[in-house]
């Protein structure tokens, strides 16, 4: 398949290029920091962000994608499924 804008730079604005399942983890890093996160059920999120701070998100919809730096989505705090990573 031809790319005509492999040759771009990729912003934070830009099309994600690469996907990951998230598995919620008390202790484990995502395998890469997102750039946004595909919610797939509604409910909260709880992440500790690049920044390394923790947040709780309350109330995210189902199938909406929100701009999110994250480096950890912790399974206490996130009783819905279904996320995707972005990058």
């Amino acid at each position: 398949m031809k790319d005509e804008f492999e040759s771009y730079a990729t912003g934070l604005t830009a099309p994600a290029r690469d996907a990951d399942p998230i598995t919620p983890s008390d202790a484990n890093d995502l395998p890469a920091a997102t750039r946004a996160i595909y919610v797939g059920e509604t409910g909260s999120l709880q992440v500790r962000m690049v920044s390394g701070q923790t947040v709780s998100f309350a109330n995210l919809q189902a199938g909406v994608i929100y701009p999110l730096r994250v480096a950890q989505v912790m399974a206490t705090g996130t009783p819905a499924g279904g996320h995707v990573g972005l990058r």
